[in-house]
């Protein structure tokens, strides 16, 4: 059978859910600024969870906060933000609160701190319809508000409609703060934390709910953890974040099972594992301050590996195999890694 070509057609690309070029963020105070987050990229396609690993303080939700534009007035954001293919530093701060919800979303880490607690759960839901499809009736709305607590696997969905945020349970409320959050079907979400207040159980959940919403939406999801069991279950891929950049970045099999970077070996070390028969090793030491780090790489203070260039040198990204990335002297220089 003869193929053909028709001439002047082209297949049509499809933006990725969200890119990320070159990111920095500088919290500016009369005392100076600190570099939270700094020259970060990444890309997450639809359809696709990206789950970005670290100990507190190192960028994480600075970096979503900075995506999202919800940082204080004094911050100083710089590089490139698009979201399916619509470039959100460029946008006027109008279209920007606009884009909120309908193009890119955020389910925060305590949902007591979304949701207002003297508001039913109906009127918050139907508020955040309402602004996302302009035109909607109340009564279609509060329809609309039952299909997503349905959707979110809430039971008694009704009933829980006349609630007050108080009345619910922790997993209950971080449900809801999901539903508002794709409420307007966004592009991308942005999920920081979203297992810390819930129990194991609820966790797993949870976990497995985002997962499936994702799916069904076809969004881009980025979730920022510091557990690696949820990371390994959910991420398509991880990137690792220490001192407000990426120290290693691949598949999450990559990242998890075969980590090229000390601190990602390190976070694996200090996790508690299923049939463990001795304590974690825990990384010594602590996160670097901001404002004081050292000339070189950012963990070598904390690096058992460490050598003199560690402390000379900023390492860059680099690749060690397909896909995956890490920003380690050691593992590209004449001194490798050991296993």
């Amino acid at each position: 059978m003869t193929q053909t070509r028709q001439v002047g057609k082209t297949t049509p690309t499809i933006s990725p859910a969200l890119q990320v070029r070159h990111l920095v963020t500088e919290f500016r105070s009369r005392y100076g600024a600190v570099r939270a987050v700094d020259g970060v990229s990444f890309t997450v396609p639809r359809g696709r969870v990206l789950a970005v690993i670290g100990e507190s303080g190192s960028g994480k939700s600075a970096m979503l906060r900075s995506i999202i534009g919800i940082n204080p007035p004094t911050t100083l954001i710089t590089g490139e933000i698009s979201v399916g293919g619509r470039d959100l530093q460029t946008m006027s701060p109008r279209d920007r609160r606009t884009a909120r919800g309908s193009d890119v979303s955020m389910v925060f880490q305590d949902p007591l701190t979304a949701l207002d607690p003297v508001y039913t759960i109906e009127k918050q839901l139907v508020e955040a319809i309402r602004k996302h499809h302009e035109g909607l009736g109340r009564s279609e709305a509060r329809l609309r508000a039952l299909e997503l607590l349905e959707l979110v696997q809430i039971p008694s969905a009704a009933t829980r409609l006349k609630a007050y945020p108080s009345e619910l349970s922790g997993g209950m409320r971080q449900r809801v703060v999901i539903a508002m959050a794709i409420a307007g079907r966004p592009t991308v979400l942005l999920a920081d934390e979203p297992t810390t207040a819930l129990d194991v159980t609820v966790q797993a959940r949870m976990m497995r709910l985002l997962r499936q919403i994702q799916r069904d939406i076809d969004m881009g999801l980025v979730i920022v953890t510091h557990d690696l069991g949820v990371a390994a279950e959910l991420a398509d891929e991880v990137a690792v974040m220490y001192a407000g950049r990426f120290v290693e970045h691949g598949s999450a099999v990559q990242v998890l099972t075969a980590p090229s970077h000390p601190y990602t070996e390190g976070l694996i070390e200090a996790n508690v594992r299923a049939g463990q028969d001795r304590r974690p090793n825990a990384i010594p030491g602590a996160p670097p301050s901001l404002d004081q780090l050292p000339p070189g790489c950012a963990f070598a203070p904390r690096c058992g590996y460490a050598v003199g260039a560690c402390w000379e040198s900023r390492p860059t990204a680099k690749t060690v195999n397909d896909g995956h990335s890490s920003s380690c002297l050691l593992v590209h220089g004449e001194t490798a890694l050991a296993s």
